[in-house]
This record gives C-alpha cells, structure tokens and sequence, in this order.
C-alpha cells in the first residue's frame, strides 16, 4: 500500500477537505483525488522523519490548554482592536531561551504561537535554543518567558521527548 499511496491517512485528509471546500460532485471527487495523491506523493519526497509521542495522555491536556488560551487571547485582542486609541499598547519582541530540541515540538509549538491571537513566531535559532517572538501588547517581557517555558515546552518536552 505504502508503494501506491505513500501516506493514505493525509491523501484521505486531503480529499475530504477538498470536498467540504467545494460542492460535492464526480468532477470535484476526482480532482481532488488527483490533487490529494499528488500531495501524499511531494510529502513522500521531502521523506519527514516519523515523530515519536512518547506520553500520549497529555495531548489532551495540551489541546484544552492552547484552546483556552487562544479563546482568552481572541477576547484580548478584540479589546485592544475595540479600544482603538484610547488605550496604548506596547509591541516587542521577546527572545526565550528553550531547552525543547525535538523538530516536531518546535513545529508544534510555532503553530501554537502563531495561531494564539496577539503573538507570531518570529526566528528559531537552533544552535543555542533561542527563540523570538512577537508581542502584540508586551507588559512585561518575564511573564511571557516563564509562560511559553513552563505552560507550553515543558508540556511538549514530556510528550515528544
């Protein structure tokens, strides 16, 4: 099977996504189906190493942690767009020292600070650890350290690592 369609589960993936996006019909079935094969065959190219979860239990935990802080920092950020001028906010970047080293983490965490409203990933440096963000309203630069170091890398540390 693995010959034929090198990831199944992303090309059925693929395929229902392409269905739900656009009408269901023969036509769009087949063309996503060509789209989504394709794709199983580029990802079968690039030859990504197999992540190994080590502590499946906390997924979960994980899950409902980034929910909530995504739902908390959408009525944030809504604040400060409703706000407008009344109110200063203070953009920064913020440079935190990780000790995560797994590749699949780091992916996983930057699409975390990424998808929380208010905060983007901006550079990884892999040698010492580093990593930059940006802060939308940055109050104080030691919160957010201890927030990404203890609420979310120790986390994907005991599950990746």
């Amino acid at each position: 099977m693995s010959r034929v369609l090198p990831y199944p589960l992303l090309t059925a993936s693929l395929i229902l996504m392409w269905l739900l996006l656009n009408s269901f019909s023969l036509g769009h079935l087949i063309l996503g189906t060509i789209f989504a094969y394709g794709a199983s065959w580029a990802m079968a190219a690039l030859q990504p190493a197999k992540p190994r979860i080590r502590r499946w239990d906390l997924i979960p935990v994980l899950f409902f942690r980034v929910f909530g802080d995504i739902f908390r920092s959408n009525i944030a950020v809504a604040g400060i767009i409703l706000r407008g001028k009344s109110r200063k906010r203070t953009p920064g970047f913020v440079v935190i020292p990780l000790d995560l080293r797994d590749r699949t983490a780091l992916a996983v965490l930057a699409c975390v600070l990424t998808a929380t409203p208010g905060t983007a990933w901006i550079e990884y440096h892999a040698e010492n650890g580093q990593l930059m963000i940006h802060v939308l309203d940055l109050v104080d630069e030691a919160v957010w350290i201890d927030t990404i170091r203890n609420r979310y890398a120790r986390l994907l540390m005991e599950i990746f690592e």
